[in-house]
């Protein structure tokens, strides 16, 4: 091979590779997702069978686009290895909660539901309320719950925190 032609292809593979570079940098901001963890999580008894979490928790969106809720679903990770479903306590249900359960202190932040935007390049701070068919005593010593946040368009934020 003769030497011009390797600097002419030496040349093009630099070019082809800038180009490929530019392209996914000028796309980085397309790419929606949320980034963000579980702040502090409440626990507390509402009946012998049943207790109650909520999960005070900070969000980014480093995206160019809205992240739009499309559905919050919380699990717990019990101590024998199962998972138990979570059931996602309504925002209209969340003052009711909070009058009559005391133990969980106060509303600190807005609640997450169905249809909340999250804006481009946004930090917030929200809260989701879960109830658990378990007893109190099997919440708080289960090994974690998980929170998971899906967008309109497919896009899932999952995150999990220690309990205690």
């Amino acid at each position: 091979m003769s030497k011009q032609f390797l600097i002419f292809a030496g040349v093009g593979v630099a070019v082809v590779a800038l180009a490929i570079f530019f392209v996914f940098a000028g796309t980085k901001g397309s790419h929606l997702e949320l980034k963000g963890e579980i702040l502090k999580i409440r626990t507390g008894e509402l009946d012998e069978k049943n207790s109650a979490a909520v999960l005070d928790f900070r969000v980014e969106n480093p995206s160019d686009i809205p992240f739009v809720v499309r559905d919050v679903t919380a699990t717990l990770d019990k101590q024998d290895g199962s998972m138990g479903e979570g059931f996602v306590v309504s925002r209209s249900d969340m003052k009711t909660l909070f009058q009559f359960n005391r133990f969980l202190g106060q509303q600190f932040n807005d609640a997450l539901t169905i249809k909340d935007k999250i804006a481009p390049h946004a930090t917030v701070d929200r809260m989701v309320a879960v109830r658990f068919e378990v007893p109190n005593q099997e919440l708080e010593s289960a090994k974690a719950i998980n929170l998971s946040i899906e967008d309109m368009d497919g896009a899932l934020f999952q995150t999990s925190h220690k309990i205690k």
